[in-house]
């Protein structure tokens, strides 16, 4: 089955990063990482989702954590310099990112924002995280994606 590139991947070509393109079954009632990770048969810990906030004084940044767990807004916002910050509203995602809910990647957006990743990413010798389109991800080396995204690497959620 070929596996068309996505932005994203094109990226990472380009940097000479490498990767893989992994599809799953898209459930369109069902966009979580949960069941991205249940549908590859992976650890839900290793399936990264993408997710955009803004601060009250940086402006929009991207935070990237573990499908299940969700982002603890004192700590993104301690991390991004913030003394607050939110979720942006899911109507702002397509304009800002150029990408959906549930495809939406860390890699290739629109303009690059601050990315702040979960520490637990280098846990692992691969992570997956949206390719950029639903029903796709791309699996990679932790400090591969940090690098391709100039992520900073911290605390952002608490067990």
């Amino acid at each position: 089955m070929k596996i068309n590139k996505t932005n994203a991947a094109r990226l990472l070509d380009k940097a000479k990063i490498s990767y893989e393109l992994i599809p799953y079954e898209v459930d369109e009632n069902d966009l979580s990482a949960i069941h991205v990770a249940t549908s590859l048969g992976e650890n839900i810990e290793q399936v990264f989702k993408t997710l955009i906030l803004h601060g009250d004084k940086s402006g929009y940044f991207v935070c990237v954590i573990p499908g299940e767990h969700e982002v603890d807004l004192k700590l993104a916002a301690k991390a991004s310099g913030n003394k607050k910050c939110d979720l942006i509203p899911v109507k702002e995602l397509l304009p800002l990112t150029g990408y959906i809910r549930g495809g939406c990647s860390p890699i290739g957006m629109k303009k690059h924002f601050p990315t702040y990743i979960h520490e637990t990413c280098r846990d692992f010798s691969y992570i997956y995280v949206s390719a950029g389109i639903r029903g796709l991800q791309i699996k990679i080396a932790p400090n591969d994606l940090i690098r391709e995204v100039q992520a900073e690497v911290c605390l952002l959620y608490i067990e």
